[in-house]
Parts: structure tokens; sequence; C-alpha cells
């Protein structure tokens, strides 16, 4: 088993605030939009059945997420279509990034995400540049509240996990990307509380930071995550 050294990605991630709840929703609605493409039924569609997961997490409107089903099924016909993206880049300090983002235009994302890392420290790069640097998992964050550690991180390798981290609050597990649904089903039955799941990226390599650096990076990524294009975005920031 692994220490838990758990990624920059979570560490940054923010508390939701009324002032940027719209934003998130568009994010999220994006999100689901894109996995409905893959077919309109969350129970044959387990990316879809995540997308919803994680949007209802955030309270967003259950009408707003049907809405967006339809958008990707084809159903609703009310703006562009919906891609992935993953941009490479490198932050202060040299520190990697795959950028996950979810857009209608192409074109104007990429040269907004470009002018976000110029302007902040960082720098977009040729594909290939970063992303073998990373390896795509399933992870799965569970709740410890009630539970034995050394029990639960048993149980999540006896479901199929390849490894496992945790804190004081949560155990972190991650599978291949393949198996991430049995894994989930496995620990629910079981009766462990899931707090998110999420297919994911974890860094082969890490790095760290000076203090100024820290900051600089801090601030990149703020702006990013901002952005009303990027769903995601995984360091390897040790």
């Amino acid at each position: 088993m692994s220490g838990h050294s758990h990624w920059a990605g979570i560490r940054h991630k923010k508390a939701l605030t009324d002032a940027k709840r719209a934003s998130v929703f568009t994010k999220l609605g994006n999100m689901v939009t894109i996995a409905a493409r893959f077919g309109g039924d969350p129970d044959m569609n387990f990316r879809l059945r995540l997308a919803i997961d994680t949007a209802r997490g955030a309270n967003m409107p259950k009408d707003r997420i049907e809405k967006a089903i339809k958008r990707g099924t084809g159903e609703l016909k009310d703006g562009g279509v919906f891609e992935e993206l993953v941009y490479e880049a490198y932050g202060p300090g040299q520190v990697a990034l795959l950028i996950g983002t979810a857009t209608d235009n192409r074109n104007r994302t990429f040269g907004e995400i470009r002018t976000l890392l110029t302007k902040n420290g960082g720098k977009i790069v040729a594909e290939g540049s970063v992303a073998f640097l990373f390896r795509p998992v399933g992870e799965i964050e569970l709740s410890l509240a009630g539970k034995d550690p050394d029990e639960s991180e048993l149980s999540a390798i006896e479901a199929g996990a390849e490894d496992v981290e945790c804190d004081e609050e949560s155990l972190f597990v991650y599978t291949k990307p393949e198996d991430l649904q049995m894994v989930k089903e496995s620990l629910e039955k079981n009766g462990y509380q899931i707090v998110s799941t999420n297919l994911s990226r974890l860094p082969l390599q890490k790095t760290s930071l000076s203090h100024e650096d820290t900051a600089s990076f801090d601030q990149l990524l703020e702006v990013l995550e901002d952005h009303q294009d990027v769903q995601t975005v995984w360091d390897n920031l040790s």
C-alpha cells in the first residue's frame, strides 16, 4: 500500500459557494451532456450515472440535469455540440498539467487556455509532451466514519482495487478505469459510504515547488478552474 500522498488536484478543490453556483452548474451540465452522448439511460451508461451523481451532489436542479441529458442524446437541440479536449501544459516550477475541458468551440477554448497559462507563468505544450507522466485510473473516495481503516483497505483490495491511500477521514481507492464500476458496486454492497467516484489521472512522477512558485501555481490553478470550459485540472505536484 502506498502512504497517503493524494495529488494536488484534490487538495485544490474549493467548496461550492453561491457566487459560483451558476458557473458550476453549467460545467456539470456539460459533463452530463457529454456522458449522455454514449446513451441516455444511466442504468446502461455508467459514465452518465457518475455525471448525474456528481451533479446531484452539487444540488444541481433536476430539470437542468434532465435537459443536459436530452441535449447529449440529441432530443434537445438548443446549442452547439460539446466535445472533450485535454490540453497538456507546464505551470510555474515545471509542474506538469493536464487540463480537461468540455467545449462547443475548440478554437476559442484553446486560445483562452493558452492565454491564461501564458499570463500566469505556464505554457501549453504539444500533445504527448505531458500525458505520459500520468496514468488513467478510476478513483473512489470512501468515508471512514465508523470504519476501521485497515479493514477498509483490505475490503477495497478484495473488491479489485489496485491501490489505496488513507487520511483521517477518507480512503481513496484506485482501480483500472474498466474496473471502476465493479469495485464501486462491490464496496457499496459491503456497506461503505461512497463520497465520490471519478475517472482520473495519477502522476507517475511528482515534483515540488518553492514558496514563490507555490503562490504562482495556486493563482494559475484558480484562474484555470474558474474558466467556463475547464472541467478538471490534474497535476504532478507532490
